[in-house]
């Protein structure tokens, strides 16, 4: 097992009773980002945009924008103000945007406040993404196993949930402002009986000391600083492989099935509903794996599935290979990504920041990657597209020894199956 030795005194109640609070708040950031994406009809609809997708687009760009903020400034709010209110401050702004947005929408027909919602969403979730998996991290290195993927499934889990609400709400005539006005009253409610059981020593580690009263620049200073770490940039290299992959699926499986491969919409869906399901799974057993094999060999072998699983997406031929690749594409970035945030955290220096750092790694290749897949489509094909992906894969396969624990004991490292 390639995880730390606990260090604390805590009993198993309370361990998890810490886990478990930290799945709640990735499933409350899940429901949160769900919500919106399934409302999406209904708020153009409120706002009078028509059929015009540019419109939506650009709103879109607004939380993105704001989700790169929050992750920018989240290393430095959760060493000055700590988990407990850092989550809950970060969710409550996430719950003040999604309610810019429902009465934006539904009792102002104003797109200005909707804008500003989004930025606001974007950016309470984006810090939010941070803290919760440094407190991810924190609790895995406690516990003693790996279980930043099963965290991230618990995110997918929220997203599911809030589409499936979304959906019900939209299917019985629920207006957008009182459904996102439950929403949001529900998500700061249960965040805060949620971080009760999350230990307010943090034990993050940053060198900056909580009781030493730093400069909040200073802070912002300490954090970039990290960008400076090669290992850091070379598990960025493995996040963005992965979230590339991730992000292109979600937008093109569909389209590049049924114009790539000639099938109908329909057989388009499914086929997608086979890579999320590979990736849910692979994220809930590949804990016990990655204890088993090491993080390294994870990597490896997924980012081969993924790019064995593309390449049979791509060249194609009976529709079942079609849909095997897919699903070995789906668990091939099924661990990238929370792997990549564990390595990050690993070591005594500055946990908050490596992670915020990596994230962006993965947010940006999330936000950019289906648009570059887009845009090389128009030009090469869809199915050509895509093997910019593959080459992502190969490269995070390549940088996989920069997730190798670095902060277990020599005897431990020489026992773990993560190679030397």
């Amino acid at each position: 097992m390639s995880q730390p030795i606990s260090t604390t005194t805590r009993s198993r109640r309370e361990l998890t009773a810490w886990r478990n609070a930290v799945f709640v708040i990735f499933i409350l950031s899940g429901l949160a980002l769900a919500t919106w994406v399934a409302r999406i009809p209904g708020i153009r609809d409120d706002l009078g945009l028509g059929k015009d997708p540019s419109a939506v687009g650009l709103l879109i760009l607004g939380m993105s924008v704001g989700a790169i903020l929050g992750l920018t400034v989240s290393s430095p709010i959760l060493v000055r103000f700590g988990p407990h209110r850092g989550m809950v401050g970060g969710l409550v702004i996430v719950a003040v945007g999604i309610l810019f947005i429902g009465f934006g929408a539904t009792t102002f027909h104003s797109i200005p406040s909707v804008a500003i919602g989004l930025i606001l969403l974007g950016f309470g979730n984006g810090m939010v993404d941070v803290m919760m998996n440094v407190e991810a991290t924190a609790v895995e290195r406690e516990i003693g196993k790996t279980l930043l993927p099963l965290m991230h499934a618990c995110f997918s889990l929220g997203t599911v949930l809030g589409a499936g609400i979304g959906a019900a709400a939209a299917a019985l005539g629920v207006a957008v402002v009182w459904h996102l006005l439950v929403t949001a009253v529900v998500i700061v409610a249960i965040a805060i009986v949620a971080v009760r059981y999350i230990p307010r020593e943090a034990e993050l580690g940053d060198e900056a000391a909580e009781k030493e009263r730093i400069p909040f620049g200073e802070r912002m200073r300490t954090s970039l600083a990290v960008w400076a770490d090669w290992r850091l940039i070379l598990i960025g290299v493995v996040m963005l492989g992965m979230a590339f992959g991730e992000g292109s699926a979600n937008d093109w499986i569909s389209l590049a099935v049924v114009d790539g491969h000639g099938q109908a919409n329909s057989v388009g869906a499914l086929v997608f509903g086979f890579f999320v399901v590979a990736m849910t799974v692979g994220r809930v057993v590949g804990g016990p794996i990655v204890d088993r094999i090491g993080r390294v060999n994870a990597i490896r072998i997924t980012a081969g599935m993924g790019a064995v699983g593309l390449v049979l997406f791509i060249v194609g031929g009976p529709m079942w290979l079609v849909v095997i690749g897919t699903v070995l594409w789906g668990f091939g970035v099924s661990l990238g990504f929370p792997l990549g945030m564990s390595a990050a955290a690993d070591g005594a220096a500055n946990p908050a920041a490596r992670v915020s750092a990596v994230a962006i790694i993965g947010y940006c290749a999330f936000l950019a990657g289906p648009p570059l897949i887009g845009f090389l489509g128009q030009h090469f094909g869809l199915l050509n597209a895509l093997f910019l992906v593959l080459a992502l894969l190969i490269a995070a396969f390549l940088a996989a020894p920069a997730v190798r624990p670095v902060d277990a004991p020599a005897e431990r490292r020489a026992a773990s199956p993560d190679p030397a």
